[in-house]
């Protein structure tokens, strides 16, 4: 079993799904008293929005490479990020790394794909939904991406930070998040980009009325997968 390098923290909500969703995989396939063989490097959430906040992309990029560089310092195979947005980062994240990074996008972009679907909706913090590096990474593997309206991403974005990141889930949060699902459904979605860590904690299958695409679990299984040497890593893009 290859070594799961988790780097983690943001937020540790979201973190703590990662880790229970490995160790359910690996003890769902190999049976008995079996757990994943992780390494976990958990940031403090606290210092990476900041960064966000004030645009301070190089800085988090480095922050997070020195991160990475530990989790393969202490053994890790390969590093899984978790956390949707900071994949903004993942070129800088991997500056001279020699362990791959699972990319995040890849293994969700794989799981549309083999549901047939090619029209998705992407919910995920306003740096997701706003900028083009993850809708562009879909985008690269043939997927047409939509968005909600501006005041549904800020709704989304708000939930968030203000909720979800603190461990706080509202039934009136859930009803507003359904709300922007169904509008993206009008819009033409065939399904619906859970593209951020922490959504799931609000939102499942059964509140869409298209398939949805849970992103951390997404990540987790292909993790696992690869670990165990059952699916190589998720394939990039081709560039072009």
């Amino acid at each position: 079993m290859k070594v799961i390098g988790l780097l983690g923290g943001m937020s540790w909500e979201s973190s703590i799904e990662y880790y229970r969703l490995v160790n359910e995989r690996v003890k769902s396939l190999l049976g008995g008293f079996h757990s994943a063989h992780t390494v976990l490097y958990s940031v403090d959430f606290a210092a990476i929005e900041a960064m966000q906040a004030e645009g301070r992309w190089d800085d988090a990029g480095a922050e997070l490479n020195r991160a990475a560089r530990a989790l393969e310092a202490a053994g890790a195979d390969f590093v899984v990020l978790c956390t949707n947005t900071m994949h903004k980062v993942a070129d800088r994240l991997t500056d001279g790394l020699g362990i791959p990074l699972l990319h995040l996008g890849d293994a969700t972009a794989a799981a549309i794909g083999a549901a047939g679907i090619r029209r998705a909706g992407l919910l995920g913090t306003g740096f997701t939904m706003g900028q083009p590096f993850y809708s562009d990474r879909l985008a690269a593997h043939g997927l047409d991406v939509l968005v909600p309206a501006e005041a549904d991403r800020d709704l989304v974005h708000r939930i968030i930070y203000d909720e979800l990141v603190l461990g706080v889930v509202k039934p009136e949060s859930r009803e507003a998040y359904r709300g922007v699902i169904a509008r993206l459904v009008e819009a033409g979605a065939e399904g619906i980009v859970y593209g951020c860590t922490e959504i799931e904690l609000l939102v499942g299958p059964d509140d869409a009325p298209v398939p949805t695409f849970p992103t951390t679990r997404l990540h987790a299984d292909a993790a696992v997968d690869f670990a165990l040497g059952k699916a190589p890593l998720p394939p990039a893009p081709v560039k072009r």
